[in-house]
């Protein structure tokens, strides 16, 4: 088979321990090089997402196939295709900055926030949102890890804490 540009390989499935070793330890066994990867559990299920660099040594059909093996993968939903995509990040997705905000949940409070990191030209490189059990109630955390601009950071993480505060959110950042 002949090598192919890099590759996004896409898998949803039900959350189990040991998933993410059993799927990086298929596609190292393939002789994929896993580039920028992502995993997060969503509810009771989980999302694995990450760019297969080149040189590519299998076909997609080949790579779908050991996948669906895997006994943890029976009902999983997985998606491989091409990247046309550079696979390399460029300036404004090096993480300079990382903040969380908590408190009650509001519709609209992704959004909202997101919203002050566009206006100051900054790149949210990675966003996890998640409701926590306290006790007999929740509470809604917000984790950003963002790019921001030098020149703008003092002013962008300013607004960013005085919008939480506004929305009744408590706000802590560091710099990365």
């Amino acid at each position: 088979m002949s090598e192919r540009k890099s590759l996004l390989i896409q898998i949803f499935t039900r959350d189990t321990p040991g998933l993410v070793s059993s799927i990086s330890g298929c596609l190292f066994d393939l002789g994929l090089n896993l580039g920028d990867t992502t995993f997060a559990v969503l509810g009771t299920g989980a999302e694995f997402t990450v760019v297969v660099e080149e040189p590519v040594p299998v076909s997609i059909e080949d790579i779908h196939q050991h996948l669906k093996q895997l006994a943890e993968l029976e009902d999983a939903e997985i998606h491989v295709e091409e990247f046309d995509i550079e696979p390399t990040h460029g300036p404004s997705a090096r993480i300079t900055h990382r903040i969380t905000i908590r408190g009650s949940d509001q519709p609209g409070l992704v959004a909202r926030l997101s919203e002050v990191f566009g206006d100051y030209g900054a790149n949210i490189v990675r966003l996890n949102a998640e409701r926590m059990p306290e006790g007999d109630r929740s509470s809604y955390v917000i984790r950003i890890s963002a790019w921001i601009p030098e020149s703008r950071a003092d002013a962008c993480i300013a607004a960013v804490t005085n919008t939480a505060s506004q929305l009744q959110l408590f706000s802590q950042w560091h710099r990365a």
